[in-house]
């Protein structure tokens, strides 16, 4: 009974530990970021004696955060719309016509969860279809990147989906497109938001695909414009620190508001699996 305690109340340290480290990082920017540029210099874990709001806005005038915050929402939000779109499509297919052909698509796009992307090849097709530097092109990267983990997760979910409303539906006189779109779809909502938080959260993070792929300053993201604006301002950590703040405020908000679509999109597909 003694080591039973023992052990909870060791992982209740550790829990609170590791909350501990990932919180301090976010309180340090979240201070720092209202500071002058003299107090932000040692990012100290002390209070701003005054906040300095005006941080904000030189960052956006000087950063040109405007536009690339529209070129993040751009970039997220429709590659996560085509993503989770059409992997929804294809585990539908091959979920309900289990075929050699079919289960071999399926682990052939799993694979691309693991392998790592081949950026030579990549950019060599990129720039024979004129892609390269383009906002169309980074938004199908995106979407390509993002369909396998999608389909990982749609297609469990699917399997749970009884066969007999697809018999039900084609009785009554559904075509596929309409047995999909009208009843399919509609039951796969809590497994759509998830996928589709996930793959929004992993394309406004990501840093890799804008570097190889977007060289005009004005298609940049977030992400770019945040590691230019550190490069300019690296001694001004009061700016930095701002700059990290905007940048992040939207994934977190985005996060603690989708949260429990994750938790409730993935638990209902293993429960009903």
């Amino acid at each position: 009974m003694l080591n039973k305690r023992l052990q909870k109340t060791l992982a209740h340290m550790a829990a609170m530990l590791a909350c501990l480290i990932m919180v301090i990082p976010v309180y340090l920017i979240l201070t720092n970021s209202f500071k002058t540029s003299a107090e932000a210099s040692s990012m100290g874990i002390d209070l701003p004696t005054t906040l300095h709001w005006e941080n904000f806005s030189t960052v956006i005038d000087r950063g040109r955060l405007g536009t690339s915050f529209l070129n993040s929402v751009l970039y997220a939000s429709g590659s996560t719309i085509m993503a989770t779109l059409f992997a929804a499509m294809a585990a539908y297919v091959m979920s309900r016509n289990p075929t050699r052909l079919n289960r071999f698509l399926y682990f052939f796009l799993i694979m691309g969860i693991a392998l790592p992307i081949n950026f030579f090849t990549l950019t060599k097709i990129m720039q024979i279809t004129q892609l390269i530097n383009t906002k169309i092109g980074i938004i199908i990267l995106y979407t390509a990147t993002q369909i396998p983990f999608s389909v990982f997760i749609i297609y469990g979910f699917i399997d749970s989906v009884p066969k007999e409303l697809d018999e039900a539906a084609i009785i009554d006189g559904c075509g596929p497109v309409q047995l999909f779109f009208r009843i399919i779809l509609p039951l796969l909502t809590p497994v759509l938001v998830t996928a589709g938080i996930l793959n929004f959260l992993g394309v406004w993070n990501d840093f890799l695909l804008p570097l190889y792929f977007l060289n005009n300053s004005t298609h940049w993201p977030m992400t770019l414009a945040v590691y230019n604006f550190f490069g300019q301002y690296q001694q001004n950590w009061n700016l930095v620190s701002a700059d990290i703040l905007l940048t992040i405020l939207p994934v977190l908000v985005i996060y603690l508001v989708g949260q429990r679509f994750i938790l409730s999109g993935l638990s209902s597909g293993a429960v009903k699996g």
